[in-house]
């Protein structure tokens, strides 16, 4: 069983999500998401469930360890988890979301102690190895409280049974696991490679919810790196046209 924690979402785009742990009662969490955390918490990292577990988590881009925060006070207190880029912070009742979800692997936040975290393939490996985030996904399971992280803006949508919805691998945060989902090859030489949108999209159907968020880390970390090569590029063309300006100008070259 889960623990029964309290929980505050602090902020709007740069979000927090405040958990208060009543007398040994704990919280999960990725490592490098902890804000703060008061007097008497204690924390104990381990591979979440086993050396296996461990790995597998390694293969999937995340750390080998989890950490475990637990009040060993006998007083209430507050810890804090912030996401690592803009974007909001998702509750998820696992309880009344028939006790999984499933998510990107880097979206997992936090969960109250005894909520299993753990990674899932897609149903087809051939197409999920070049399908980008779609490929990995986290499942959660248990009782209690979980927390992603999204970027940018979210839209949650309720699928009808058999009603269905594609969207890019990136822009998928998570989805209940009453929705079926696959990956799709897009078609066509010239979609595959100048359509700007990936090779692949999922495809989900209803029923159940289903989040999306509209800027995913992937988009913008490419977007940072993009400006940065641009940047480094102008500057050497600067650097180049002012040396040549000042060697000519040392040669006695007065027609530069």
């Amino acid at each position: 069983m889960a623990d029964i924690i309290d929980y505050s979402i602090l902020g709007d785009d740069m979000q927090v999500v405040e958990v208060e742990l009543d007398p040994m009662e704990g919280v999960r969490a990725e490592a490098g998401t902890l804000m703060f955390m008061e007097d008497g918490i204690d924390m104990q990292t381990g591979t979440g469930g086993g050396l296996f577990k461990g790995f597998k988590r390694m293969l999937t881009g995340d750390g080998f360890f989890i950490t475990t925060f637990l009040n060993t006070s006998h007083v209430k207190r507050k810890i804090g988890f912030s996401a690592p880029y803009p974007g909001k912070i998702i509750p998820i009742d696992l309880g009344k979301a028939g006790g999984e979800f499933l998510c990107q692997k880097d979206s997992f936040l936090c969960a109250a102690r005894g909520v299993d975290i753990d990674i899932a393939f897609t149903k087809k490996i051939g197409a999920g190895l070049f399908g980008g985030e779609g490929f990995i996904l986290q499942r959660i399971r248990g009782e209690g409280m979980a927390f992603v992280q999204a970027g940018g803006a979210i839209i949650s949508r309720q699928l009808k049974a058999g009603e269905t919805l594609h969207t890019d691998t990136g822009c998928l945060v998570g989805f209940m696991p009453s929705v079926d989902y696959d990956i799709r090859f897009i078609g066509g030489f010239k979609n595959a490679l100048f359509g700007g949108e990936g090779m692949f999209l999922v495809k989900l159907t209803g029923p159940g919810q289903v989040y999306l968020q509209s800027l995913p880390f992937s988009r913008l970390s490419d977007r940072i790196i993009a400006a940065s090569r641009s940047g480094r590029e102008e500057s050497k063309g600067a650097a180049g046209f002012g040396g040549s300006i000042i060697g000519n100008i040392l040669s006695g070259d007065r027609n530069f």
